[in-house]
């Protein structure tokens, strides 16, 4: 499975990882590979749970896309 993560750099430091495609599923960690390897986990057990109860696994339909906003003085 493939799913796109979004981390965000916290102020005190670290990286906040959620998973838009998973509702609630978010991780963090003090470094960014600790951050991918807790959310991996996190998306792991996310889907786990969906499998135990048979529910089917979210299809992921996002477009990023970056957005240049001009500001008038």
């Amino acid at each position: 499975m493939q799913y796109t993560v979004i981390f965000d750099v916290q102020p005190d430091g670290g990286y906040h990882a959620s998973c838009p495609a998973l509702p609630g599923c978010h991780s963090e960690g003090d470094t960014l590979d600790e951050a991918i390897a807790n959310i991996r986990e996190a998306i792991a057990v996310y889907l786990e749970s969906l499998q135990a109860h048979g529910e089917p696994f979210p299809i992921e339909d996002i477009l990023i896309k970056p957005l240049t906003v001009t500001l008038t003085p």
